[in-house]
């Protein structure tokens, strides 16, 4: 039996890793390694290096990857710290081989003399069990399974659906703010610290950062281990499901709920209630509720709230105002004064390496303010987007 026969045979018995078969490449793999003839060679080697390039042009960095992030039930017991009976170690290792041996497979070696006009790709030798064994030993800060491969999510259908291009913003592109910022920089060490951490309401104005300031930070610290999941109101009766799912997860989530309100008769408002009187802290140390809103209470009162036909008028508005002094941390984001958006302008300016004087540059700063009906942080970044397009035009 030549080698090719061999490995083809050994990625037909993966066991652990045996969803790795449904890939698409090492689909197109497998139809190379079969291919008998020079003609079938020629078209399996063109169809598998068209569906391998997209991902890069080595053969052994994407097979390893896919182990890396493949969700397995070996995977799933070590994360979970719990007892790796002996052949299910053995099957993990053996896969691992032949993922390896598949991996370090050359055009020269799948092709033979054809190699010399048919395309190419990387290919070399390397321990997949020692890289995937020490990623194992990192796992609270890779993750494994979907969530090693992308940080933010959303629900769909009642289950978490990956976000492809999330926003990438930075903690270095946010201008002003700095003392606020650091309280949720602080919360979110916290957690990722295993220290006990506070669903946290940002409250203030709009266009003051605070939805940015959210993702900002968990792009920042991504790479330690925290991954947000977007929610929106009328998912919130979803979380308890999600917090099962998460609690024994070795990473750390920030459930983020953004521009939150509700009205009196909102079923979600006692959803929510319910979330922050301890539900989700109690029964999950690696979560925490981040929520945005324009609205300090968050419930829209109106005057019959006021006048009211309960028999205990001032309960219920006490009920309905008093939902935002369950966040542990409320943090509260001002309209900027004169001084600090301009210093938010200065910033971004220099970021975007407009040299403007800096007199013309605040008069139109101001002006450009004025014509969105106020400074905020909102209208500084605008106002840079504005002038950077001017430029390239």
């Amino acid at each position: 039996m030549n080698n090719k026969n061999a490995i083809r045979m050994r990625l037909h018995s993966l066991s652990v890793f045996r969803q790795l078969l449904d890939d698409p490449v090492i689909q197109k793999l497998d139809a190379l390694l079969a291919a008998s003839d020079e003609n079938e060679v020629i078209d399996a080697c063109g169809a598998f290096a068209a569906a391998l390039y997209p991902h890069g042009i080595s053969l052994t960095d994407y097979l390893l990857t896919l182990a890396l992030e493949d969700e397995n039930v070996y995977m799933l017991r070590r994360a979970e710290d719990k007892e790796i009976d002996p052949l299910l170690e053995s099957a993990a290792r053996s896969d691992l081989l032949t993922l390896q041996q598949a991996g370090a497979l050359s055009c020269k070696e799948l092709c033979g003399e054809a190699a010399e006009f048919l395309p190419g790709w990387k290919s070399e030798e390397k321990d997949f069990a020692s890289v995937y064994f020490s990623r194992l030993e990192q796992i609270h800060a890779y993750g494994y399974g979907v969530f090693a491969k992308y940080t933010t999510f959303m629900i769909q259908s009642g289950g978490l659906v990956p976000v492809r291009h999330p926003d990438a913003i930075t903690l270095e592109e946010l201008g002003g703010y700095q003392r606020e910022r650091q309280m949720v920089i602080d919360n979110t060490l916290a957690l990722l610290e295993g220290r006990p951490a506070a669903n946290t309401l940002l409250y203030g104005d709009a266009g003051t950062g605070k939805s940015s300031t959210v993702k900002a930070v968990a792009n920042a610290f991504a790479s330690r281990g925290l991954r947000l999941i977007e929610i929106k109101k009328n998912q919130l009766h979803e979380i308890p499901h999600l917090v099962d799912q998460l609690s024994k997860n070795p990473l750390k989530f920030i459930l983020f709920i953004d521009d939150l309100s509700f009205s009196r008769d909102d079923d979600n408002f006692a959803a929510l209630k319910a979330i922050l009187e301890g539900s989700v802290s109690a029964r999950a140390a690696n979560l925490a509720v981040y929520a945005t809103s324009n609205r300090r209470h968050l419930v829209k009162e109106d005057f019959s709230d006021r006048q009211g036909t309960d028999l205990h008028v001032s309960d219920t508005i006490q009920e309905l105002t008093s939902l935002s002094d369950r966040f542990g941390l409320t943090i509260t984001f001002q309209k900027p004064g004169k001084q600090v958006y301009l210093e938010i302008v200065h910033d971004l300016a220099l970021q975007n390496g407009i040299t403007m004087p800096t007199e013309e540059l605040d008069r139109q700063a101001e002006a450009f303010a004025i014509g969105r009906g106020g400074r905020s942080p909102r209208a500084a970044k605008q106002f840079i987007d504005f002038l950077c397009a001017k430029e390239t035009m």
